[in-house]
């Protein structure tokens, strides 16, 4: 799975999972502060979502990859088993 894949499918898990408008929703936006505003409760959401879709493990993870949805993407990348 290529890293534009990637990115679509976490998109699409924001916005199904957390109600973001994916009108809103670009690569680069901040998903906490000053962006979306998304809270803790909501990087739960996206540590399950992850696990579930990619079987990432994000448990831990420090919140630079949490940052936007390339970090996320180039986070699953890294990790995702080839």
């Amino acid at each position: 799975m290529c890293e534009q894949e990637i990115a679509v499918k976490i998109k699409e898990l924001l916005c199904s999972r957390l109600g973001i408008d994916e009108e809103v929703l670009t690569d680069d936006i901040p998903l906490f502060s000053d962006g979306i505003e998304l809270d803790s409760i909501d990087s739960l959401e996206i540590i399950a979502a992850i696990d579930e879709e990619f079987g990432v493990s994000m448990t831990g993870v420090g919140k630079e990859s949490f940052y936007n949805v390339k970090s996320l993407t180039a986070y699953v990348a890294e990790h995702l088993e080839k």
